[in-house]
């Protein structure tokens, strides 16, 4: 088994795969109860590096499979792992993706050898639209990195909000290491200026640091602009504490799931590494169970056996219970509307629950032509 992470050549990149790797370690150790085998065969782990490198990655992924890996898993950048789908058909080799998110690796890049265990962007948008309480009056103006996983979100969310009658009307795309914000933000504002109902500016970013501490210092309020994000990593919520109050879609926080994995998880983080489960460990702690559980049911590696095995699959999580989509092969899950508070001596803003949002209220498009 072979993971594939860009744990080099972006700062952001480096700490979601950091966090990755404790997951997926973690990850194995669980669902092997310690053995560190399947079907009675010790799991033999390598790690690789892409340098956020797409022809990197590519290399990487058939130098794996010709080295006998059975499975590979990778990356955390959806560029990086674009790249890499089309090898895995080249194989016939199964690629299990995560914690990338682009709707496009299970649409139109999907091929028959990829599941994904990670969200996608309608995952993230669907959950933000109901977090958003969107009624007809209400038009949205996005801003983002210019960025795959950004311009699949934006496609997702204009899907997203059509049933409430609220509208995207304006849309900024800002490049990934923008110092400034203040030009697109005037530009988006002033697209929006003549609407007379609700207007809320929706941040969407991937890579981006304190991108909300900029736009809370602009001043959307000036414009009649409510903002509104998906939360995410626990560094970024240290930006949101100029943010209390705001709703919005989460995907985890450590503190939401109630049950004996997210337990077990949030317990042996803390124990090894001082520190809570962050978003990109729960990816790869939920990876390596789908992995082993998909090899497991299958009783093979056999590539054709595991496919057959994991179409329609359930698998544990540490926030419940997923399956993978036959169509698709893309994970159903479950997601969270959240509130945000400030908590006096804490640096980062906390998530408090407003609902579990279940993995069939997701009406989550199947996009692929297989």
């Amino acid at each position: 088994m072979t993971v594939i992470q860009d744990a080099s050549g972006s700062a952001v990149l480096e700490d979601y795969s950091r966090q990755f790797y404790q997951g997926f370690d973690l990850g194995l150790e669980y669902v092997t109860k310690g053995t560190m085998q399947a079907i009675g065969r010790a799991i033999v782990v390598t790690k690789q590096d892409t340098n956020v490198k797409p022809d990197r990655a590519r290399s990487l992924l058939a130098q794996a499979y010709e080295n006998g890996a059975d499975i590979a898993i990778g990356s955390t950048s959806s560029g990086v792992t674009k790249a890499m789908l089309p090898v895995a058909n080249e194989y016939e080799k199964i690629l299990l993706v995560a914690p990338a998110v682009a709707d496009s690796i299970t649409g139109a890049d999907w091929n028959r050898y990829i599941f994904k265990s990670s969200r996608n962007n309608s995952f993230d948008i669907q959950a933000q639209s109901i977090a958003m309480h969107l009624t007809p009056d209400a038009a949205i103006g996005i801003i983002g990195e210019d960025y795959a996983f950004v311009h699949d979100g934006a496609a997702a969310l204009k899907e997203a909000v059509a049933p409430s009658g609220a509208k995207v009307i304006a849309e900024e795309y800002v490049p990934m290491d923008a110092a400034d914000l203040t030009p697109a933000l005037e530009r988006l504002a002033n697209k929006m200026s003549a609407h007379k109902g609700r207007k809320i500016l929706f941040a969407y970013f991937a890579i981006l640091p304190n991108y909300m501490g900029k736009i809370k210092n602009w001043g959307p309020e000036r414009y009649g602009l409510e903002v509104s994000a998906v939360i995410n990593t626990l560094t970024s919520l240290e930006s949101f504490k100029v943010a209390p109050g705001m709703e919005g879609g989460a995907f985890y926080y450590y503190e939401l799931p109630k049950n004996p994995i997210n337990d077990w998880l949030v317990a042996e983080m803390k124990k090894r590494y001082d520190a809570p489960p962050d978003y990109f460990t729960v990816e790869g702690f939920t990876a390596a169970i789908a992995a082993i559980t998909g090899i497991e049911k299958a009783k093979s590696t056999q590539p054709d056996a595991v496919i057959k095995a994991m179409e329609g699959m359930e698998f544990d999580s540490p926030r419940g219970k997923m399956m993978f989509r036959a169509e698709d092969h893309q994970a159903m899950m479950p997601m969270y509307d959240i509130r945000l508070k400030n908590v006096d001596g804490l640096n980062r803003a906390v998530p408090e629950l407003v609902r579990e949002i279940s993995a069939s209220e997701f009406k989550i498009p199947i996009r692929n032509k297989r």
